[in-house]
């Protein structure tokens, strides 16, 4: 059995050993130990019945740490009371929803919840999520066990915020690549779980979000993780699978005629994945859903990438003055401006946008790359 097939029992067995009694925290934990110690047997000797294995090692586990901890008798002998009581008939799917909404209750942080949602649900380690944040192990460590105290006293059957736990699935995907773990994999790894316990199409509109920008992934950087902008990448590596699943899902989850942020987005995702090339993008139907899409949310990010959308639509005069309404102070505000500049043919004032937009850039890659677009322009200009 793979870590990953191994990894989707994890919820199961935490909602067994919090149904018998434990408390989450001392249940996640012991799922954890239970979980190191099966990924260094199972390989030389695979058990017959993963999930009871699992639920045996982590109650051990649990039970062990239970007696050593308490300082009163009472407090031990009630734990073993519960030893080895039969499992609560409630179906597992139902456990893992329930910890999703836990993991990202409203109370946590969003990088807290990102965390317990990996661990608890995702059933990693905490050395493969703080290498895959880029932390130390122990920073990590003080992360999840925050989190874990701050909803120690929420009860397991508490109900959820599913709209805090797609966008805490969002985060997990937008964070990309560390370590030996690919975080935007398991986000969709997750997602799918999640879209299998409930039939809510804004589930499947993020699932659908996911496999679209993912099939993009190996055009995105360059060799030296140069970015490279959309209306630049080799669309012969875009992954026509995933594409092809992505739209699927998206169709079937429109036609439930509940239209949700990650379905809208979604779409315009799918219309930039049908486009030969940039010049051949359905621009016009993109603002639509922008429109769609600013109606749901009212984001000021919405709102400037929309403009950017008119100006590919009516043109970039068109697209600056939709541009004048959104907030100067925005990151990317003057990317964009820099960008519908060139497109009208001021290339004085692109050259100086970009080179403004690469000061105030929020990653060393868009930097590099605003930085160079000003180079461009500046020698265009020359010429």
């Amino acid at each position: 059995m793979g870590a990953a097939l191994l990894r989707d029992l994890v919820p199961a067995v935490i909602g067994v050993l919090v149904r018998r009694g434990a408390d989450f925290a001392s249940a996640e934990d012991a799922v954890q130990e239970a979980l190191i110690r099966a990924l260094e047997t199972w390989p030389d000797d695979p058990p017959r019945d993963p999930k009871g294995w699992l639920v045996a090692a982590a109650w051990r586990r649990f039970l062990d740490a239970a007696r050593a901890e308490s300082s009163r008798r009472g407090r031990e002998l009630a734990v073993e009371t519960r030893a080895a009581p039969p499992a609560d008939p409630t179906p597992a799917g139902d456990d893992t929803l329930r910890l999703y909404f836990l993991c990202a209750h409203p109370s946590l942080p969003p990088a807290a919840a990102v965390a317990l949602t990996l661990r608890a649900v995702g059933g990693l380690t905490t050395r493969q999520i703080a290498e895959a944040h880029l932390v130390p192990e122990s920073t990590m460590a003080q992360r999840i066990s925050r989190a874990k105290k701050r909803i120690a006293g929420l009860r397991l059957d508490q109900p959820g915020d599913l709209g805090a736990v797609l966008r805490v699935l969002y985060l997990v995907f937008n964070e990309g690549y560390g370590g030996d773990v690919d975080l935007a994999a398991e986000a969709i790894r997750l997602t799918r779980q999640l879209a299998a316990l409930t039939d809510e199409p804004e589930v499947a509109g993020l699932l659908a979000l996911m496999l679209l920008h993912h099939a993009r992934r190996a055009s995105r950087t360059g060799p030296s993780g140069r970015l490279v902008p959309l209306a630049e990448q080799d669309r012969s590596r875009w992954d026509t699978g995933l594409i092809a699943e992505g739209v699927a899902i998206l169709q079937t989850a429109l036609a439930r005629d509940r239209l949700g942020e990650y379905q809208a987005q979604a779409a315009i995702a799918a219309l930039h994945a049908d486009a030969p090339s940039t010049s051949e993008t359905d621009w016009t139907q993109i603002v639509e859903w922008y429109d769609e899409l600013l109606a749901l949310t009212g984001s000021p990010v919405v709102r400037l990438n929309r403009a950017v959308a008119v100006g590919e639509a009516d043109g970039p005069q068109a697209g600056l003055t939709a541009l004048a309404d959104v907030d100067p102070g925005l990151p990317r505000h003057t990317a964009a401006r820099a960008y519908l500049h060139e497109r009208a043919g001021d290339l004085e004032q692109a050259g100086e946008l970009y080179a403004e937009a690469s000061r105030t850039a929020t990653s060393v890659p868009e930097r590099d790359h605003l930085t160079r677009e000003a180079a461009r322009v500046r020698h265009l200009l020359r010429r």
